[in-house]
């Protein structure tokens, strides 16, 4: 009995997987940076200031989570 193996890899190239990869990483970056800024932008805001948008100190960081990756 004999036994046929394939080591083929199928599909992308190896220079095709490692753009998406990259483009993955930009993305990703891109994301990360606007968490980070939405973060810094709303604590410096005064708790009068968060108030009058409805805002606790303690939700800041679900707010940067959905204007970042979404909800």
């Amino acid at each position: 009995m004999t036994y046929n193996t394939d080591t083929g890899f199928v599909g992308f190239s190896l220079g095709q997987r490692f753009a998406a990869f990259r483009a993955d990483m930009a993305e990703n970056a891109a994301k990360r940076k606007i968490y980070r800024t939405t973060v810094a932008e709303l604590e410096c805001l005064s708790n009068r200031d968060l108030d009058d948008m409805g805002i606790s100190r303690s939700a800041i960081k679900a707010i940067a989570f959905d204007a970042a990756y979404g909800a």
